[in-house]
C-alpha cells in the first residue's frame, strides 16, 4: 500500500507476542497458495506474494536489527532485491521486474523470515528503548499494509487466469439482509479539527492536527451498492463523456472499461477470492477507480465527500463501528450488504472510500529526516485520498484519521465510495 511512512507515536502494545501474531498472520494468508502462485507478477503495480514475504522481513532487518553495532546481515545481497522505495538505503531491483525473481526460492524466503524472527526474539530480550520500539511499531503497521496487498495483488493475479482459480473455497457466501434505502445525513459545518490527536500510532501523513472550514453538507448513510452502480452502467454511464473528467474519459477509452474491475461480462456475476460468484446487488460496489466514482456521483446529482467531511463524520461514530466492521480477520474477504441500522453505516471496512481530496500534505507538515521519513512526502502529488479500510484490511489497523492514497485510475484495491451533497 502506498501509505508507508514513519509514525508520530508508539502504541503501548509493542511486544514480542504481538510481533509474532502479526508475522504469523502473513504466513496464514499465503498458506493456501502453491509456490507458483507466489512468484508471478500480474502488473507493475502489484507484487508477488513471495516478494511481500521478503520485503516485510527486510524492513525489520534493515531498520531494527541493522541499527545494532556490528550487525551482520543474513543475506547481504538480498537488500537490493527487497528494498522498495528507500533511496537513502541504496539501489534496488526495479518494481516492474519483481516477478522475474524466481530465486531466492519460496523456501529460502520462508527461512529468511524464520531467521530474522529468531533474531528479533533475541532483540526483544535486551529491553529496547522507546524510540526503538517506535520503529518496531512502524514495521508491524507496515506488515499489516502488506497483508492487504497480498490479498489484492493475488486477486488481480488469479483474475488473469482463464480458469478463474479459487484462492480459498471456504469463504462464506454473502449475507442477505433486507435492503437499506440510501438517504443523506447532515454533517457538521463550521470550523472543525482533523488529523491525528497525538495518542498512539499514526502515520506522519495524518499529522499535524489542524482546523478546516466545513460548508453545510450531508453524507450518504452507506456506500453506493452494486445494484445502484449497475443502473449507471445500463444507463450508458460508460458511453457518456459529459459525466467524466477529461483524464477519466480518456482512461475509459484507452482501457475499454465497461464496468468495475472483476465484473464478468454478463453483468450478473463477479470474480472474487472465492471464485466466480453471483453479484450481490446490495453489497457495496468495489474495484472502481476515482474516475468511475466521480462520474457516478455526477450522474446521481451528487458528489464525493472531502476527506475532512468523511473524517468528521467517522470520528463521531461510537468505537464499536470499527469493532463491527467487515475486515480481513472476519475471513469473508468480500464486501457485504449493510444491515439496517440508524446512522452512518460501513464507514469502516468493506470498501475503501474514494474522497474528493487530493493527497497533499496537511498545513505545517514536515517529513522527518532519514530513510524512514522519505516515503510519504515525495509521493504527495497526483494521488487521491481514500478512507475507512476494506474487507482486506487487518483488524486493529484503522482509525478515523487514516489516509490511504492511490492514483485516480487505480482499481485493483477494494475501493468503493459513498455520495455527498451540498446543503
Amino acid at each position: 500500500m502506498h501509505a508507508e511512512s514513519i509514525i508520530s507515536g508508539c502504541s503501548p502494545s509493542v511486544s514480542l507476542d504481538r510481533y509474532a501474531r502479526i508475522r504469523a498472520r502473513t504466513l496464514h494468508l499465503v498458506a493456501p497458495l502453491a509456490p507458483e502462485d507466489t512468484v508471478v507478477q500480474s502488473m507493475p503495480d502489484a507484487s508477488p506474494a513471495k516478494w511481500h514475504l521478503a520485503h516485510t522481513t527486510w524492513f525489520f532487518e534493515q531498520f531494527v536489527l541493522a541499527a545494532q553495532p556490528g550487525y551482520r546481515p543474513w543475506r547481504g545481497e538480498w537488500a537490493y532485491l527487497f528494498n522498495s522505495y528507500y533511496e537513502a538505503v541504496g539501489p534496488r531491483h526495479a518494481r516492474p521486474e519483481r516477478g522475474l525473481l524466481t530465486r531466492p526460492t519460496l523456501d529460502e524466503v520462508i527461512e529468511y523470515r524464520e531467521q530474522i524472527d529468531a533474531r528479533m526474539q533475541a532483540w526483544f530480550t535486551r529491553e529496547p528503548l522507546p524510540e526503538q520500539l517506535t520503529v518496531v511499531e512502524l514495521g508491524l503497521q507496515h506488515e499489516q499494509q502488506h497483508q492487504e496487498l497480498v490479498l489484492t495483488d493475488l486477486k488481480h493475479l488469479l483474475s488473469r487466469n482463464p480458469l478463474r482459480p479459487v484462492y480459498r473455497d471456504d469463504l462464506a457466501m454473502p449475507r442477505r439482509p433486507a435492503p437499506v434505502p440510501l438517504h443523506f445525513i447532515d454533517g457538521p459545518d463550521g470550523i472543525a479539527s482533523i488529523g491525528h490527536r497525538g495518542d498512539g500510532f499514526a502515520f506522519d501523513c495524518e499529522t499535524p492536527r489542524h482546523q478546516v472550514l466545513l460548508q453545510p453538507h450531508a453524507l450518504a448513510n452507506r456506500p453506493v451498492s452494486n445494484g445502484e452502480f449497475r443502473e449507471f452502467v445500463r444507463d450508458g454511464g460508460y458511453r457518456t463523456p459529459g459525466l467524466w473528467l477529461s483524464e477519466g474519459w480518456a482512461t475509459v477509452q484507452r482501457e475499454g472499461w465497461t464496468g468495475p474491475a472483476y465484473w464478468l461480462d454478463d453483468g450478473e456475476s463477479e470474480f472474487t477470492l472465492g471464485g466466480a460468484r453471483e453479484l450481490d446487488p446490495l453489497a457495496p460496489v468495489c474495484h472502481v477507480s476515482h474516475y468511475e466514482a466521480d462520474a457516478f456521483a455526477r450522474w446521481a446529482g451528487a458528489r464525493l465527500p472531502t476527506e475532512a467531511e468523511w473524517e468528521t463524520s467517522a470520528a463521531n461514530l461510537p468505537s464499536r463501528a470499527i469493532d463491527a466492521a467487515n475486515l480481513a480477520d472476519d475471513e469473508l474477504l468480500q464486501p457485504q450488504a449493510p444491515v439496517a441500522a440508524g446512522g452512518a453505516l460501513q464507514m469502516y471496512g468493506d470498501v475503501w472510500e474514494w474522497t474528493a481530496s487530493p493527497y497533499v500534505p496537511y498545513p505545517r507538515f514536515k517529513p522527518l529526516p532519514g530513510a524512514l521519513g522519505e516515503y510519504n512526502g515525495k509521493f504527495m502529488s497526483g494521488q487521491w485520498v481514500l478512507r475507512g479500510g476494506s474487507c482486506a484490511t487487518p483488524a486493529g489497523h484503522l482509525r478515523a484519521t487514516y489516509r490511504n492514497f492511490f492514483y485516480p485510475k487505480d482499481r485493483w484495491q477494494f475501493s468503493g465510495f459513498r455520495l455527498a451533497q451540498d446543503r
